[in-house]
C-alpha cells in the first residue's frame, strides 16, 4: 500500500426529544354537584364511574387532584372542554394543566 491512511469520523446519532407531559388538575370548589363533575371526568377523560368517583372525592377532599397525564396539546384540549361542560351549565368547574417535572 502507498502511504495511505483513512480516519474514521465518529458517527453522531440523534435522538428524538420525548415529548413534555402535561398533568391535568381538578380543582375543588363548593358549588358544583358530585354527579356533574362525575359525568364530565366520563365524558371528557373516558373514566368509568368508579374511576371518576374516586377522582371527585380526591379533589373534594384535598382541594385538587392530578386526572390525568397527557401531552401539551392533549392537556389543553381536555381542559378546555371539561371547563366549558361546566361553563354551559352554570358552574364555577375549573380544570387546569402544568407541566410534570
Amino acid at each position: 500500500m502507498t502511504g495511505t491512511t483513512t480516519h474514521l469520523e465518529p458517527r453522531t446519532r440523534t435522538r428524538t426529544e420525548r415529548p413534555k407531559l402535561y398533568k391535568v388538575i381538578l380543582l375543588n370548589d363548593d358549588f358544583t354537584p358530585r354527579d356533574f363533575v362525575v359525568k364530565v371526568l366520563k365524558a371528557v377523560f373516558g373514566m368509568s364511574l368508579d374511576e371518576a368517583y374516586t377522582v371527585m372525592l380526591t379533589a373534594h377532599q384535598r382541594g385538587a387532584c392530578v386526572v390525568a397525564v397527557y401531552t401539551f396539546e392533549i392537556a389543553e384540549t381536555k381542559c378546555a372542554r371539561a371547563n366549558e361542560m361546566g361553563v354551559s351549565a352554570g358552574f364555577p368547574l375549573t380544570f387546569t394543566s402544568e407541566r410534570e417535572d
